[in-house]
């Protein structure tokens, strides 16, 4: 059975000199939450960052992303334009934000 895409998100400031260590860890915890991992999105600025993190997910289509922790979210939590297209999975502490299903049908 294919397991699931995730797309790893970090942000540089706050991963810091870590960077390298954390993608390995989040690899290993994307496999324990039952998904396959494609590919780290490594950027800085905190809002910036999340519209292309959004825009990528949007492209790409992946089911979901793992983070180290939500302090790499600009305002500490999953920002509800990428719940409405994927999972959010998180580290530290261990959780997982499930998408918000659409409404209004029509």
């Amino acid at each position: 059975m294919t397991r699931p895409n995730v797309l790893g998100y970090l942000r540089r400031d706050i991963a810091g000199i870590h960077q390298q260590a954390i993608e390995p860890l989040m690899r290993s915890a994307a496999g324990d939450f039952g998904y396959s991992y494609t590919k780290t999105l490594a950027l800085s600025d905190p809002f910036a960052s999340e519209r292309a993190l959004i825009a990528l997910v949007a492209n790409l289509g992946v089911p979901a992303v793992i983070v180290p922790s939500l302090k790499h979210f600009g305002d500490g939590r999953p920002p509800e334009a990428l719940m409405r297209l994927a999972d959010v999975l998180v580290m530290e502490p261990r959780a997982k934000f499930t998408r918000i299903a659409p409404t209004g049908v029509s």
